[in-house]
């Protein structure tokens, strides 16, 4: 957010910006969806329940019989108003007072902040490349004892994903342990190559958390949902009708019509992949060899340790030398995120080529 606020103070001042920095889908909302809406407005806009619209989570599941195989019952997905608010009624209800919660570094900051705002302890535990940057039961084991592990895949910053035995692997330690599970899987829909495994497929016990703001391009419109285990779909609805009462009623609708739009969503997630394969070889003549493996999501993490010992102070001056706006990786772990930043590819192709130009003419 705060490279936002310099590239749009770059933008008020007559310059141009090329936005790497933000992970939000560009070209719009899906036209079904915004046509459902449309003729919702017309209507009576009241509460739902609390849990959301009985048709949208009747949806949902048959979504993960579609692209999963599983079955998942209605009455265990919970609508959300986005994904934040799907791990924030998820950690509530899942974490006491104290708990300690395992995070991998680097990953999405929001974990660590919303489990430090709840009175509980976020353990960061350090990967790299040689995990590829995900973690492992034998990182795990190392982490001391954890309350809760929450795993990304495909991962923000990272792009890594997790497959089958890896998540099996994970989820058996998980159990063995007495820690609960909770899978980030808001990426889902945009891989490159393979699908994302859910959680779900190797755990009946995992808490899924998934969003329409990524691959189903309803970023601003704030709905999400979590499929819990039956142990807390109760404390959800509970704390849910006093935190939101209800998601957005509009919201929930524009999403429910959005899974009929699978070809102008899959259309988005083609050309992520052009722009990655762009990248992927331009990045590197850019003197950006460095990157994590991406396998899905729309982001390029690069390790810079070579260019400078400083991210922060090295994506300011990108910024003022180049127009090209990219988030240091100190966001993603405060230990080591110096030497790395994260690149966000969803924009138009043609600024993304552009980008890559005028990195490879810069003279850092």
């Amino acid at each position: 957010m705060e490279v936002l606020k310099a590239a749009n103070r770059r933008q008020a001042a007559g310059a141009d910006v090329l936005h790497l920095e933000l992970g939000e889908p560009g070209g719009g909302a899906p036209p079904k969806a915004l046509a459902a809406a449309q003729t919702a407005l017309a209507g009576r806009l009241g509460y739902t329940e609390a849990l959301g619209l009985p048709s949208l989570r009747a949806r949902i599941g048959r979504h993960y019989r579609d692209a999963y195989g599983i079955s998942v019952e209605a009455e265990r997905i919970a609508i959300t108003t986005g994904s934040s608010a799907g791990f924030l009624l998820a950690f509530l209800a899942a974490f006491g007072d104290g708990a300690r919660v395992g995070i991998a570094e680097p990953g999405y900051p929001a974990y660590r902040n919303i489990l430090a705002a709840l009175g509980m302890t976020p353990v960061g535990i350090p990967t790299g490349p040689e995990t590829r940057f995900q973690p492992t039961p034998e990182l795990l084991g190392r982490a001391g004892r954890l309350d809760g592990l929450i795993v990304a895949s495909p991962a923000n910053p990272t792009g890594t994903m997790l497959d089958a035995p890896a998540m099996r692997a994970i989820a058996e330690w998980c159990a063995a342990n007495g820690v609960r599970l909770v899978s980030d899987e808001v990426y889902h829909g945009i891989t490159f190559g393979t699908r994302a495994v859910c959680a779900l497929e190797v755990t009946p016990d995992a808490i899924a958390v998934n969003s329409f703001s990524k691959y189903f391009s309803l970023t601003g419109w704030r709905v999400g949902w979590a499929v819990l285990p039956p142990d807390l779909v109760d404390y959800v609805e509970r704390l849910a009708q006093n935190l939101y009462i209800s998601p957005p009623t509009i919201s929930q609708i524009a999403a429910e019509a959005a899974f009929d739009d699978a070809t102008f969503l899959d259309a988005k997630v083609a050309g992520y992949a052009r722009t990655r394969a762009l990248l992927l070889e331009e990045l590197p003549r850019a003197g950006f060899a460095r990157l994590a493996p991406a396998d899905g999501a729309f982001y390029l993490f690069a390790d810079v340790s070579e260019l400078t010992g400083d991210s922060t102070a090295f994506c300011e001056r990108m910024l003022a030398e180049t127009g090209v706006a990219a988030t240091p990786g100190i966001d993603f772990d405060p230990v080591r995120g110096k030497r790395f930043l994260r690149f966000a590819i969803a924009g138009p192709g043609e600024q993304m080529a552009e980008a890559a130009r005028r990195l490879r003419a810069w003279k850092r």
